[in-house]
């Protein structure tokens, strides 16, 4: 499966969801392409260096990692499109209308599938019409203290195993 996080500037929570997905998908065995996007990708630049101690902590490695800029062919290609944001769900689906089966919150597809029992993408967008879920952002830790940027990366790292087993059947 190929699974594109998209958060703001693809220095924070974004690369943080890609990199820790595809240390978890080499842990557990599993085939996993992961990348990432900015809505306002900075294009070319390395992670936030507070970002990548806490992915370090975390599990993952920040090592070569370069932001780049959200377009209509990066969304388009994703088989499942995770979002930190509602805003940032909007403005994916704003370029890549098509995907809106395939397009969540990361907080709102582990919601979903938690509660519908979910094992599939397909099974998740039906999902929407009988469960509804009430967070769905992870606030943006970007020049806030450290521990802003380690409750950030703790969330996605406790939410990613729930959504991660998904199909694309």
């Amino acid at each position: 499966m190929r699974v594109l996080f998209v958060c703001t500037g693809n220095i924070c929570r974004s690369p943080t969801a890609e990199r820790l997905a595809a240390a978890f998908a080499l842990e557990g065995g599993f085939e996993l392409t992961a990348s990432s996007a900015g809505t306002q990708g900075l294009t070319g630049h390395a992670m936030d260096p507070t970002a990548a101690t806490v992915l370090t902590q975390l599990g993952g490695d920040p090592d070569g990692f370069v932001a780049r800029r959200l377009t209509p062919a990066i969304a388009a290609d994703a088989d499942l499109v995770l979002t930190m944001t509602a805003a940032h769900r909007d403005a994916v689906l704003a370029l890549a209308p098509r995907q809106m089966r395939r397009t969540f919150t990361l907080l709102e597809a582990a919601g979903l599938a938690a509660a519908s029992g979910a094992h599939s993408v397909a099974t998740l967008a039906d999902a929407r019409a009988v469960h509804r879920v009430d967070t769905l952002d992870i606030g943006d830790p970007y020049r806030r203290e450290h521990s802003v940027y380690e409750q950030a990366g703790e969330l996605i790292a406790e939410t990613l195993p729930h959504v991660l087993r998904l199909s694309t059947q």
